[in-house]
């Protein structure tokens, strides 16, 4: 692990305790709109689902921007929406798996019964179609239909398959149309559909069980301004506990020092050095049920700290260190161990090494990743992660932190029980 001496301010220990509601806080959600005329309520929705938190860009079908304009969903969004057409000034970049990376979830709202149509069909015939072939997250539509149309049997053939294909559906609602008619085909009111695609994230995986995790760096003081620490951001660990949280987990973090926000729906406790995190973990060890060691622990620490700032006195400086006490193998070590978790960080032969500590410290799952690269691993916000076991091996394709850390959650949820 790669040490960096650096200086830090000292923090406390505190806890910021959960607060049980669904939102879309730290979730990137891209959103598809077709042309219908429930297009007009896309900036309210825009803003609802701001309001839980969520990320938002924005693709336009060419039908679309006859009932709403890219400058009213520019304003709402602050940020420019993307259109039909791959341009080559656009796709110079790849532009469309980009977006189809970046997300989180993809909802299409209004939902049109042409564009149902086409993504059953696997049409790929502009930016949005693109899009939700290249994604691996989910894709939600909200459908907006006349009644008949939404009736009709062809609709509903589409509907099912694509359902069955894990594309969930949000509405319709019933009631009167713009055409006079009355009946389902309506789309859902933009802060019933907010509330609706936050509920998605819920999976109850988890339900009742209790989730320690570890995240971020550690500091080890070398004096009150100068310490040794790591690169480690803590994204991964605290993603980790969104989605734990969202599967229903009563979920424990406790993080080093990093510049992240707590989660919500999770207890979280700082502390600052590989002592403190220790003795954090173990105060309420005996009650977890999976214990998941994502934060990169420093190995060793000076054994003196000065208590006051060391000057610049001498060319050289010698600095003696001892060994960190080892949190993951603790863990796994104790007679009634929780579902051990560990996370392998390596700059090369990396299923080798992550293999040989899954053994020794006798873990239930591993999750290794490369790092080191400009666009995954410390710091960024995607990764490229393989889970395994004693018996298998999943590897999981670039993707974002938080669509990693639900899809490692469904793996624990399904070994740990």
């Amino acid at each position: 692990m790669a040490l960096v001496v650096t200086s830090y301010i000292h923090l406390k220990i505190k806890a910021r305790m959960p607060h049980n509601h669904p939102t879309l806080i730290n979730k990137r959600v891209l959103l598809g709109i077709t042309g219908g005329i429930a297009a007009y309520k896309t900036p309210d929705l825009v803003r609802k689902l701001a309001e839980l938190g969520a990320q938002v860009r924005i693709v336009m079908s060419r039908g679309a921007e006859q009932f709403v304009t890219p400058l009213a969903l520019q304003a709402v969004s602050g940020h420019i929406p993307h259109n039909a057409q791959m341009t080559a000034e656009s796709e110079s970049g790849m532009g469309h798996i980009d977006l189809a990376r970046w997300a989180d979830i993809v909802l299409i709202a209004p939902a049109t019964a042409n564009f149902i149509a086409q993504l059953n069909q696997g049409s790929g015939h502009d930016l949005l179609t693109t899009v939700c072939l290249a994604t691996t997250a989910s894709v939600v539509v909200s459908p907006a239909m006349n009644q008949q149309m939404w009736k009709n049997s062809t609709t509903a053939e589409n509907v099912a398959s694509l359902i069955e294909r894990g594309v969930a559906f949000l509405g319709p609602d019933s009631g009167e149309q713009a055409c006079g008619d009355v009946g389902p085909g309506r789309m859902l009111q933009p802060q019933d559909l907010a509330q609706q695609l936050a509920g998605l994230f819920q999976t109850r995986e988890l339900e009742g069980k209790h989730v320690m995790l570890t995240a971020g760096p550690t500091w080890e003081a070398i004096d009150p301004v100068r310490g040794i620490t790591n690169h480690s951001s803590g994204k991964m660990g605290y993603a980790l506990a969104e989605a734990a949280a969202e599967a229903g987990a009563h979920v424990t973090l406790v993080s080093g020092p990093t510049s992240l926000t707590a989660p919500v729906n999770v207890k979280t406790i700082h502390v600052r050095s590989a002592a403190e995190m220790h003795a954090a973990v173990f105060a309420d060890i005996a009650e977890q049920d999976i214990f998941i060691g994502v934060a990169a622990v420093a190995d060793y620490r000076p054994v003196d700290s000065s208590d006051q700032k060391i000057k610049k006195n001498h060319d050289e400086m010698t600095i003696l260190m001892t060994k960190n006490p080892d949190i993951l193998a603790d863990v796994a070590a104790l007679k009634k161990p929780p579902f051990c978790v560990g996370f392998a960080a390596e700059t090369n032969d990396v299923e080798t090494y992550a293999r040989a500590k899954l053994e020794r410290k006798k873990l239930d799952l591993i999750v290794a990743n490369h790092v080191g690269g400009s666009e995954t691993g410390f710091g960024s916000d995607d990764n490229i992660i393989t889970l395994i076991t004693s018996s298998s091996k999943q590897d999981l394709p670039r993707a974002s932190k938080s669509q990693l850390a639900r899809h490692i959650v469904s793996r624990v949820a399904e070994l740990s029980t």
